[in-house]
Parts: C-alpha cells; sequence; structure tokens
C-alpha cells in the first residue's frame, strides 16, 4: 500500500497566502507522504526480517504516528480551504449544531480563533465527538500527540510556523483572519454529515 500526494494547486492565489509560501507547505506537505510510505516500507522489511522486537522497529513504528497525521492533518487542512472561501450555509447541520454547542457561530468563531492563536506550535482543530453528540475546539501540539481519540476532524487550522511566517512573520492573527475568509465551509459541513 502506497499513500498517494494529494494536488492542492487550486489554492494558488487564495487571498492571504503567497504563491511561495503555498508551495513551500505543499513540499513539507510530500515530505510526509513521503516518510509515511518510507516507513511502511522499512517497517516490512524489519518485519519480515523477524527484526520486530528492536529498539529499530520499536522506533519506526513511534515515527509513524507523527508522519502519518502530519499528512492526514495537511490533507483536512489543504481540502477545508477554497480560493475565495465559502459561506457557512445556517441551515446546514454544522451551522445549527456549532449554535447549538456555543451559542453561536460567532462565539464558535471566537473560540476557535482563540485557540488557534494559542502560544506555541500545533493545530487548531475543530472535532465532532459522535459518543457525546458535541463539538469541540481543540489545540493539538504535535501531530502524534493530543488528539481526541474517537473524534472526527471537520475543520483544522495548521498554526506550525511554516504555515504563516513567510507570509505574516509573527502576526498569526492576521493569518488566521485570512484563513478564515478561505474555509471552505461545504467541506466541513460533508465531513459532519
Amino acid at each position: 500500500m502506497k499513500y498517494e500526494a494529494k494536488n492542492y494547486e487550486a489554492l494558488i492565489g487564495t487571498e492571504g497566502f503567497s504563491e511561495n509560501a503555498l508551495r513551500t507547505h505543499f513540499a513539507l506537505y510530500l515530505g510526509y507522504v513521503n516518510n509515511t510510505n518510507t516507513l511502511i516500507e522499512k517497517l516490512g522489511l524489519l518485519s519480515k526480517e523477524g527484526k520486530a522486537a528492536t529498539p529499530e522497529f520499536a522506533e519506526m513504528k513511534r515515527r509513524f504516528g507523527w508522519e502519518f497525521n502530519g499528512m492526514r492533518l495537511h490533507e483536512y487542512y489543504f481540502g477545508g480551504m477554497k480560493k475565495g472561501g465559502s459561506a457557512i450555509n445556517a441551515d446546514s447541520k454544522l451551522a445549527k449544531k456549532i449554535a447549538l454547542d456555543f451559542g453561536s457561530f460567532e462565539e464558535w468563531e471566537k473560540d476557535f480563533r482563540s485557540t488557534a492563536a494559542s502560544r506555541g506550535i500545533g493545530w487548531g482543530i475543530l472535532y465532532y465527538d459522535q459518543t457525546s453528540d458535541k463539538l469541540l475546539n481543540v489545540w493539538v501540539n504535535e501531530h502524534d500527540v493530543g488528539h481526541l481519540a474517537g473524534c472526527k476532524v471537520i475543520l483544522n487550522i495548521d498554526v506550525f510556523e511554516h504555515a504563516f511566517m513567510l507570509d505574516y512573520g509573527t502576526k498569526r492573527a492576521d493569518y488566521i483572519a485570512s484563513f478564515m475568509k478561505s474555509v471552505d465551509w461545504q467541506v466541513a459541513s460533508k465531513r459532519f454529515e
């Protein structure tokens, strides 16, 4: 099994994101895809050679979560964006659930922006916990640590420096504002449904 990198070239020209920053970010994403594939191959070889109990195997297994989640979170991130963005349909199940769980869309967005603006590197993620039927804005510090088990990613923003420093320097709030204008709410709604 080999993972294929998805093409996000359609995002070139998105307001608030320079071509240089996007292409740099796409290259980073490609690295996660390639490293995921390399680890799958190497782990398979070590297993076939009877070396599954080695420290090398164990370290690769630990690293796999980082690379895989780096790949997948970038796919959610880029896949949830669209040049020009789109407005949330106020009659959608997602919009109604956001209003129910956060009081209003505006209150949700305020909380999501605050989550994404948290000090440090990581991700701001809108999760849906199907078990409790609850939407949650969560800070995830590293790709492989802090995810909510069993929850579904509805929308996420990359707040590692590579996502915004080229265009915004340390002005993370300006980057977050640009991201919010590029959200494809149709995709987020489909993820929720």
